[in-house]
């Protein structure tokens, strides 16, 4: 799934370490897209090395794909929406470049005067 907005709240960057004793981080971020009624995502990035290759700022406008899950704890069910790619909106329009014009379309096929075969039934 893909969301496409301005990113308006970085949060606090949070970490740990888990029960085989591998440190972990994520970083959630809030995004809000530019509808006539803007809607508001939380999404995190899961990993130091993603957080870091990501770099994603305040006031950037992004197209982030993300993956939903949830999960269950202490019988109350908790979503988790997960980003595992971001583009920048500004280098995803310079990379395609110019766009592509269609086709001029081509002459119209010119009838010779030697075809006296008539098809038309009326």
């Amino acid at each position: 799934m893909e969301f496409t907005g301005k990113i308006i709240a970085v949060l606090q960057q949070r970490g740990g370490v888990s029960k085989t004793g591998n440190e972990w981080k994520s970083q959630e971020y809030v995004i809000e897209d530019n509808g006539q009624y803007p809607r508001k995502m939380c999404f995190d990035v899961f990993g130091a090395d993603k957080i870091e290759q990501f770099n994603i700022q305040e006031g950037e406008e992004l197209t982030v794909s993300f993956d939903i899950d949830a999960r269950q704890w202490q019988d109350r069910w908790f979503n988790s929406i997960r980003a595992w790619k971001v583009e920048r909106v500004s280098a995803a329009a310079s990379a395609s470049g110019a766009p592509i014009p269609p086709p001029a379309p081509s002459a119209a096929p010119e009838f010779l005067s030697g075809d006296t075969k008539d098809d038309l039934p009326f």
